[in-house]
């Protein structure tokens, strides 16, 4: 006969579940324990009473204390421990303070007293509800460990999946094509270094997309150097009709974005704004410190986008009647590495209003890099100097490196 295959359940797979079983368990174990205690002890009926208010009380209480846990947890080091002694201790002196009212009134207190009925609960409620404190933030902050494994897995998991997808929008057979189409006429027409300086821009592009690591982080000026040496390539193409505007803050140029973020919103700025144009388009780039957040805005002055055309999950898309043949293939691959790399702590917006235009807003917390050096590869072609707003704008002549000042 053929055995079905065991796939068990991780407890906490459903959390909610999994705390409503630990609630009934623990308390119901200890009602259990202090009933077989009272029965060994000999004591009276009433006092299984006793048992069962006190149980129920202190159940009550660890809801109330879940959720104040709940809100404390998230909190700082100083707040989430110090908050948690002063609620409980108020907890358990409630706790207290019923279980010896109750008490009192199945027994007289005239010989004990009531406060030395208090003070004897009271430690051992400390007891009771300390260690179900501790037992709740020790398994919170093992479930946001886990979390925090399983995402670092599944970033590592993707890696490798994402670099392919990241080199198939940079290096995809068209760019290529072109390029080296570009090169050989260049040489048949024996304008030798022309040929040479787009060789060597390709070669410096190429060898910086293959040491790239998967999922590593670059600063904005590096990025920013990497997007000159591919501009400086299909500028060889489109000569004037390709413009650029870069305007790189001081404080921005050495914050860390991911590697090749930027460089597929180019590459979809060339091929929807400035290919199908016969007047050819300007890209702009923006980069800018807002608050505590790095804020990157990519724009053209291209057709625009139909909103038909892009996938229906990226955000705040405005439909026009043009550019019907983008996919937003790229757009969406920048959306996931964002998500990968930021969870919901970042802002990725699409603008492209009826007049024409494409813009592409993001927003992601400012990581701040020390000592930030420019890559060897774009050193060999050019030159950035972070400095207060700096503006990058097209060369002339066209195949000359653009340089942020």
């Amino acid at each position: 006969m053929a055995v079905l295959p065991l796939s068990p359940t991780p407890f906490f797979a459903n959390k909610n579940q999994a705390f409503w079983n630990l609630q009934l368990a623990g308390w119901g174990g200890t009602a259990l324990l202090r009933a077989m205690s009272a029965f060994a002890n000999g004591q009276p009926l009433e006092f299984f009473f006793v048992i069962l208010i006190a149980t129920i009380t202190g159940f009550s209480i660890s809801l109330i204390l879940s959720v104040i846990y709940g809100y404390l947890i998230r909190q700082r080091p100083l707040v989430t421990w110090g908050g948690t002694a002063l609620v409980l201790g108020v907890a358990v002196g409630a706790y207290a303070f019923i279980d010896s009212w109750v008490l009192g009134l199945t027994r007289s207190t005239a010989e004990t007293g009531f406060v030395r009925i208090f003070i004897g609960i009271y430690f051992f409620d400390l007891t009771l509800l300390g260690a179900w404190s501790a037992l709740y933030y020790a398994i919170n902050f093992f479930l946001q460990v886990e979390q925090q494994a399983d995402r670092l897995e599944r970033l590592e998991a993707q890696a490798t999946s994402a670099q392919l997808a990241m080199l198939r929008y940079q290096l995809n057979p068209h760019f290529l094509f072109n390029t080296l189409n570009s090169i050989s006429t260049l040489v048949l027409l024996n304008q030798t270094k022309p040929a040479n300086a787009m060789l060597t821009r390709l070669s410096s592009f190429l060898r910086h997309t293959l040491i790239t690591q998967p999922g590593g982080k670059v600063t904005v000026a590096q990025e920013v150097e990497t997007l000159m040496l591919y501009l400086d390539i299909e500028r060889m193409r489109f000569e004037e009709r390709l413009q650029t505007e870069f305007r790189v803050e001081e404080a921005a140029a050495k914050a860390q974005i991911p590697s090749m973020l930027l460089q597929p919103l180019i590459e979809n700025a060339i091929k929807y704004g400035v290919s199908p144009q016969e007047e050819g388009a300007t890209i702009s780039l923006l980069a800018q410190i807002v608050g505590p957040r790095l804020r990157i805005t990519v724009s053209d002055t291209g057709p625009g986008v139909d909103v038909g055309g892009v996938a229906d999950d990226l955000p705040a898309v405005m439909a026009t009647h043009k550019r019907r043949d983008s996919t937003g293939v790229g757009l969406a691959n920048i959306r996931d590495r964002l998500a990968q790399a930021y969870g919901d702590d970042h802002r990725f917006e699409i603008r492209s209003p009826e007049s024409g235009g494409f813009t592409v807003l993001i927003e992601i917390p400012h990581e701040f890099a020390d000592a930030a050096e420019p890559s060897t590869e774009a050193r060999s072609t050019g030159e950035v100097k972070p400095a207060s707003p700096s503006i990058v704008e097209s060369p002339n002549p066209p195949q000359k490196v653009s340089q942020v000042k």
